[in-house]
This record gives C-alpha cells, structure tokens and sequence, in this order.
C-alpha cells in the first residue's frame, strides 16, 4: 500500500501508530506584523497591505498570518526602518522617499523628479539593476524590498492661492513626500515639510501648510483636502510613478520555510498589482466629483516645470558629487529610462496622444 492509501484508510490513529506522522505534520504557525505608515482610511494604500494579509491567510490555509497595523498603532508612521533595523517587526509598508533624512539613495525606491513611471519603475526593478542595486543598499538597514503597488503618476497637489509663475512658489509652506523633490522645490522658494498623511488636512485648514501634495483624486478626496485648498494642480513631475513598498526584515524573512517564502513573494505580486488598478478604476470617478463639487483644475505653466526640471538635475549633480552610490544608482536609472523614452515615442505616447484627441 502507497503512502497516500495508508494515509487514508489509516486514519490519524494508525498514521501516528505507523510512525509517519512528521511527514505530515502541519507546519508550525508562523505570526507576522506589518506597520504601515499610512491610515486606515485610504483604502488603495494601506488596502494593498490588507490584500497581502489576506491572501497569506488564504494561500496557507491559515498557518501563515500577517497582521496590518495603521501608522500610530504600532509606533509613528516614519518609525518603520528603525522599527526593522531593530527586529521590532516583520515587515512594514511605506514609500522609501520618507527616509531621505538618512540617505538620499531611499528616494530611488519610490520616486524622484522627472524619474520612471509605474510600467518603467516595475521593469527597472524586476528585469533591469534596479531591485539588486537598491536592495544591496538596504541590507546596511535589515531588510529587502519588495513593490506594494504603485500610483502611477500623481497630481500636483493643492494650493490655497493660484500658481501662475515660479514667483508664487516663493515663500509656500508645502507637505510633500520628502527626497530630491524637496530639495528641487527649496531652489524654487518653497518650504518643504514632510508629514504624515494623516495630518495633511489640519495643517492645511489651521494654514500652517499653503499647499499639500499627496497621491491623486481618491486618496485626496478621502483626505479632504479639496475643502482646505481650492486650487488643484497637475502633474506631478516628481512622481511619475511613486511605488509603494514593502520592506521585509532580512533576518525574519530568513527563517521562513521554502513554503512560507513562496506563500510571501506571491502575496506581496497580487497586493501590487491590485493597488495599480484600483488607482486607474478610482481616479478618473474621483476627479469629475471633485470638479463638480468646485475644485479649480489647473495645469502647471510650462514655464514652472522647466525651472523644477533644471533645479532638480542641479540637486542630481550635487549628490551625484558626493556619494559614488547614489551616482551609480541614478546614473542606472536613467540610462533604462532613456531606452524606455525611445521605446514610448513609437509605441504609447503616439496612441495616446491619438486618442485624446478624438470622441469615444
């Protein structure tokens, strides 16, 4: 009698008795938690860590469990790397671009201005150097990355008064999303403040912020920010594909089973993928309601997103300057973001450029 048939005419009793029970044995129960630095609340971003936690649950039938935590709950939304750095916790979900106060390099993870879109950021990583090299990075900190889900390009935020020039940016208290990006607006007059976004809307209604930038429609609308801040400006040239991640602890991640790790990495594809295309379905629904509710669409002058353009590849030269690192990094980046650009100009930009010009 095979394996199986013993098994199954045996029953638990006879398997025990017959003395093969380790071999099938249920795994022990692996517990995770996973701080995110972002609310509950926005159900696309911390949604996508709710997804992962989901098809843990359901693809081990149980033995694999992870918890998701809303920033505040565990610790501060920008306590996740010391949180991992210490083996305070398992995992985290966040955007890398938080963290520049430790090195500039973490923005290459998410975004940075006039950088890769979501299509290009997700090949960067997976089928060019992208991943290996910032990865390799990380390990200083203890742990790897992997994709949550991307935005695709965002919105260029709120104002509380109209932007017609680079002039109006001068003296403007601003929450953005912090890296070169901050650095870039300085050179432009604007007082970058990082804050979590949770705490956006208050800053904005008691006016110490002027202007906030965030994701896009949905996740702004959910924010209230439309209430705070009447102007709303596109695009948004630092973040033409801000990708979401999730920062795994090297040592915990070690001492899952081959099982558990498979179990892992397919969960973490699935939370990505449906981020992205939960931002392209909510969006554009997002947006006709904030129109008709009395936002003020604006479109950057041409004019401004030159001077963010040649302040931002300043603020490139100057770090490139001083870290070798982030100069491979970049240099990297832009080399697959050239290839990509030759490869859009015969294939998506003539479509689309096509098909906003005609009646569907």
């Amino acid at each position: 009698m095979d394996r199986r048939s013993l098994i199954k005419h045996a029953g638990i009793a006879g398997v025990l008795a017959a003395g093969i029970a380790p071999a099938v044995h249920a795994q022990a129960a692996v517990r995770w938690r996973l701080a995110s630095s972002f609310p509950r609340s926005l159900d696309t971003i911390f949604g996508s860590a709710e997804m992962l936690s989901k098809t843990v649950k359901e693809l081990s039938s149980g033995r694999f469990e992870v918890t998701v935590h809303p920033a505040g709950e565990l610790m501060p939304a920008f306590g996740v790397v010391d949180a991992l750095q210490g083996d305070n916790i398992e995992m985290a979900q966040t955007a890398a671009y938080y963290f520049t106060g430790k090195d500039p390099i973490f923005a290459f993870s998410c975004a940075v201005p006039f950088g890769l879109t979501a299509r290009q950021t997700d090949s960067w990583k997976q089928y060019g150097n992208g991943r290996k090299l910032l990865d390799a990075f990380f390990a200083q900190y203890n742990f790897h990355t992997a994709s949550a889900g991307n935005t695709g390009t965002q919105m260029g935020g709120w104002y509380r008064k109209e932007i017609k020039t680079v002039e109006d940016l001068k003296g403007l208290k601003m929450r953005m999303g912090g890296g070169v990006f901050g650095e870039a607006m300085a050179r432009l007059g604007v007082v970058s403040q990082n804050i979590p976004a949770g705490d956006i809307y208050q800053s904005l209604e008691k006016g110490t912020l002027d202007a906030a930038e965030f994701v896009g429609p949905h996740d702004d609308q959910k924010l209230g920010l439309h209430k705070v801040a009447p102007f709303y400006y596109y695009p948004g040239w630092w973040e033409g594909g801000a990708d979401l991640e999730f920062f795994i602890n090297n040592k915990a991640y070690a001492k899952l089973s081959a099982e558990n790790k498979a179990i892992l990495d397919a969960a973490m594809q699935v939370a990505a993928r449906d981020m992205l295309a939960k931002y392209d379905a909510v969006n554009p629904i997002a947006l006709k309601k904030l129109v008709a509710e009395g936002t003020k669409l604006r479109a950057f002058p041409k004019a401004l997103i030159d001077a963010g353009f040649k302040a931002s590849m300043d603020v490139f030269a100057e770090h490139e300057a001083k870290s070798p690192e982030f100069k491979k990094i970049h240099q990297d980046m832009r080399t697959f973001q050239r290839d990509q650009i030759l490869w859009n100009r015969t294939s998506e930009f003539p479509f689309n450029q096509y098909m906003n010009g005609v009646k569907i």
